[in-house]
Parts: C-alpha cells; structure tokens; sequence
C-alpha cells in the first residue's frame, strides 16, 4: 500500500468513526427528548385523570347541594304554614263532615260519602301535623 492509500484509509476510518459517534450521540439526545416528553405525558396524564376525577365530585357535590337547597325551600315555605293554615284546613274538614252526612241520606251516594270522609280525614291528619308547628312557634 502507498503511503496515500494508507492515508485514505486513516482518513476514512476517521471519518466513519466521527460519522457514527455523531449519529449515536444525536440518538441519545433524541432518546433522552423523547423520554423527557413521554414522561411529561405520562404525568399530565395521570393529573388529568386526577382533574377528570374532582371535576366529578364537584358536579356531584353541586348536584347534591341543589338537592338540599330544594329540599330546604319546601321545608321553609311549609314552615311559614302555621294557625291559619290549620284553621283553613279544619273548616274544610267540617264542611267535608256535612257534605258526607249529606250524601249519606242519598242510596246512591255512598261512594260520595266514603270520598267525602277520606278526604276529611286527610284534612285532619294535614292540620294535626301544623298543630305541633304552632306550639313550637309559641314557644
């Protein structure tokens, strides 16, 4: 071999060696980018399915905050209930006394007269429960 040959052939060794010691110091600096981001993902995504999770148990929490707030509006307007109510409701009752005695007289008003005091005793179960409501206002 010449001596130029024998150059060359140094040359070209050198030149493949740099060449791949670039290539495999680019492909761990791309590996380790790529890790980087992977993990970046992996974590953005356990916080989104941690986000997923308290956006759940938010809805659920407002879900059961407008169910106490509705449940709390119907007990504050039967709360404002009180003596006339109950009054209004034994009136009734009464009238719904005579009106079953009435149709009691009648053979053809017996369903009548069974309707009649249901009703009644609906009315006087309904006033019985704002008595107690009454006395506590009193009190």
């Amino acid at each position: 071999m010449t001596t130029i040959q024998i150059c060359a052939l140094i040359a070209f060794t050198l030149l493949v060696g740099l060449t791949y010691w670039a290539g495999y110091r680019g492909g761990l600096i791309d590996g380790r980018i790529e890790g980087i981001d992977e993990g970046k993902d992996i974590q953005n995504s356990e916080n989104s399915e941690t986000i997923k999770k308290l956006k759940l148990s938010l809805d659920q929490a407002r879900d059961y905050h407008k169910q106490l707030h509705a449940h709390y509006e119907r007990a504050f307007v039967a709360s404002k209930l009180g003596e006339p109510a109950r009054q209004t409701l034994l009136d009734i009752a009464e009238k719904l006394r005579i009106a079953a005695e009435t149709f009691s007289a009648f053979r053809t008003g017996k369903k009548l007269d069974r309707d009649t005091r249901a009703l009644r005793n609906q009315a006087l179960a309904m006033a019985a429960l704002l008595e107690p409501a009454a006395q506590e206002d009193a009190a």
